[in-house]
């Protein structure tokens, strides 16, 4: 016998959804039914339709009547996703937001992702913070930090406009994020996007100060960090990692792998990539 896969849907059908799409196409676990989005004639319905997706252009509303689905992705904007979220509540729908609405139980998956499976309503912060929270989780473990700094730079064609009109909730979501995952309170978060015609990889480059910081071995504990991201996000990797009087540095970058978006655009792998494994995570518990 086979197990029938868990139906999905995508709400969102810009840069996010549609890398989305791929992603949830090769999972063996997932069965993506429905891609929704505002307007008919958008360039990532037009792409979706042609992928073989059901596509609808009516928002929630559409969603809503062509449901229910076991996991609805919220690929959309912030600003949008509480209104989806009491929409979705009744269905029993497990909604797995990509947007920085700060709503739902934040999940980074190698670092809370066994907890996953038990809520209904998963927020995954932002791209910068699956690429930082692994790393920075780890180095708490280690030591304490009294001050983190984070600022993710990626290239200006891997953000769409939802991504634009969110920065502010970027900023304030990866944050909050932070001092959750790591009991540290001051937190900075900065984000550049780079103009530059050779696109730059998708770079989060990390500050922790911890006065009377003893001797570690930052680069090991990096690595060991970034082995288990790339259990599902292949293109994460180590850049660079230093330690000296109680400043520790590190940059990571991520590349995407394997997808139908650019290698540069590694800030939209990783967060897809945490996506589709939450969502088959819950697969696995609701089959058993």
């Amino acid at each position: 016998m086979t197990r029938e896969r868990t139906s999905v849907a995508v709400l969102g059908a810009g840069l996010i959804g549609i890398d989305l799409i791929g992603k949830i196409q090769r999972s063996a676990a997932l069965d993506c039914r429905l891609v929704v989005g505002r307007g008919p004639r958008t360039l990532g319905l037009r792409r979706a339709a042609e992928l073989g997706f059901t596509t609808a252009a009516g928002g929630i509303v559409s969603l809503l009547d062509s449901g229910p689905f076991d996991v609805v992705f919220d690929a959309s904007n912030a600003d949008a996703h509480a209104e989806h979220s009491s929409c979705l509540k009744a269905t029993g729908a497990t909604l797995i937001d990509l947007t920085p609405a700060r709503l739902g139980t934040m999940v980074v998956p190698t670092v809370n992702g066994a907890d996953a499976a038990a809520h209904r309503h998963i927020n995954l912060v932002s791209c910068g913070g699956q690429a930082a929270i692994p790393v920075l989780h780890a180095l708490a473990q280690h030591c304490s930090p009294q001050y983190i700094e984070v600022v993710s730079t990626g290239a200006s064609a891997s953000a769409g406009r939802a991504t634009r009109l969110n920065l502010d909730e970027y900023i304030t979501t990866t944050q909050e994020a932070i001092r959750a995952f790591t009991g540290t309170r001051d937190v900075k978060v900065m984000v550049n996007l780079s103009p530059a015609l050779l696109a730059p990889p998708f770079r989060v480059a990390m500050t922790v100060l911890a006065p009377g910081l003893r001797p570690l071995p930052v680069r090991a504990i990096a690595a060991a960090a970034a082995e288990g991201v790339r259990a599902f996000a292949p293109g994460y990797r180590v850049a660079s990692a230093s330690v000296s009087e109680g400043r520790i540095s590190v940059a990571v970058e991520v590349t995407a792998e394997g997808g139908r978006i650019p290698r540069y655009a590694g800030n939209l792998d990783i967060i897809n990539a945490a996506a589709v494994l939450v969502a088959e995570q819950h697969a696995t518990a609701r089959a058993k």
